[in-house]
């Protein structure tokens, strides 16, 4: 129990390091960025008409803290960071906590839910696919695993969303009605959220589902030939108490091991597929951020957001994987 605690705390360690580095780098580039939040804010004052001086400037830039050292920033953005706090958005000059809102918490479970149905889709399809001698069933399932990976999501957003508005003349676009957009939560809204939020999570998982299909096939074919799966078999162990107790358990780890690095990888899909079809998440807001409005300390926000859940979830299986897999047990006590 001692060693096990021991684990977690270099773990919890190893998380917190990260995400302190990440910090660092989110807000060098913010730094980095030509002009500063004072200087933006009058140059927007002046598109009002307003006349500013210097002394305009360099008051706005003591209200703002832009006057101290950057170390200081730094450690003044990260411990408001850790506390859900990152300040007024540079652009719209409104609290980005309140301007996101529950726009991170609905992106962050989209996709998580495009996670997890591509891992429920992929195991005991790629399970199967690993062990199955039927060339026909393998051919089928290796061409729709291609053509997740070929086929972009954001081309089967566009053909989704063309299909739906020929055939029924609805377009499928946004994530609430017009009459539960500004509500209140409620159960009707949570219904008519889960009613439009198929649909990104579909897209989503698509190629994630691909993906994940290859990656457990090809972990089962590697271990079902292995020595210990055939001394079991001649211990009486067959049929999917084989599979499950002996291959699958340990071809499954390295899958918990990446759910992060997944997770990651579907965020980084979402803003395009948001644009598509005109979900208002973090992931447009993201992309607006970036590449429109230049707002630094939204995209700031978004991506640390991003990386504290990433780190979270790396941490959590890596505890799991303590607890499930006995070589990792074996390297705590050693």
């Amino acid at each position: 129990m001692l060693q096990f605690a021991r684990f977690a705390a270099v773990r919890a360690t190893l998380a917190v390091t990260t995400l302190l580095l990440v910090s660092f780098i989110v807000f060098s580039l913010m730094e980095l960025v030509p002009g500063d939040c004072a200087e933006r804010y009058i140059a927007f004052k002046n598109t009002q008409g307003a006349v500013i001086t210097t002394a305009d400037i360099d008051a706005e830039r003591v209200r703002l803290g832009l006057d101290k050292p950057y170390v200081e920033r730094w450690g003044r953005w990260v411990v408001n960071a850790f506390q859900g706090e990152f300040g007024d958005s540079c652009i719209l000059r409104l609290n980005i906590s309140q301007l996101l809102g529950d726009k991170f918490k609905i992106s962050l479970a989209i996709c998580l839910a495009a996670l997890v149905l591509a891992y429920l889709i992929a195991i005991p399809v790629g399970i199967y696919a690993a062990v199955s001698k039927n060339r026909i069933v393998n051919n089928f399932l290796r061409f729709v695993s291609y053509l997740g990976l070929a086929l972009p999501n954001f081309l089967l957003a566009l053909m989704i969303m063309l299909f739906s508005t020929v055939y029924f003349g609805e377009s499928l676009t946004g994530l609430f009605s017009k009459e539960f957009r500004d509500a209140a939560w409620s159960w009707p809204k949570v219904q008519d959220f889960l009613q439009h939020a198929w649909l990104p999570i579909f897209i989503l998982g698509w190629s994630a589902t691909a993906f994940a299909i290859q990656t457990v096939r090809a972990l089962m074919s590697d271990e079902v030939g292995k020595l210990y799966v055939t001394a079991a078999e001649a211990r009486g162990v067959s049929g999917g108490k084989l599979l499950w107790r002996y291959p699958a358990k340990h071809a499954l780890t390295p899958i918990v091991n990446s759910l992060g690095f997944d997770l990651n990888r579907i965020f980084n899909e979402l803003p395009v597929v948001a644009l598509i079809l005109t979900l208002t998440e973090a992931g447009s807001l993201l992309i607006d951020a970036l590449a429109k409005s230049n707002d630094q300390q939204m995209a700031g926000a978004i991506i640390f957001l991003l990386t504290a859940s990433i780190v979270t979830i790396n941490f959590l299986t890596d505890i799991l994987l303590a607890i499930m897999d006995p070589r990792v047990r074996r390297s705590i006590i050693k």
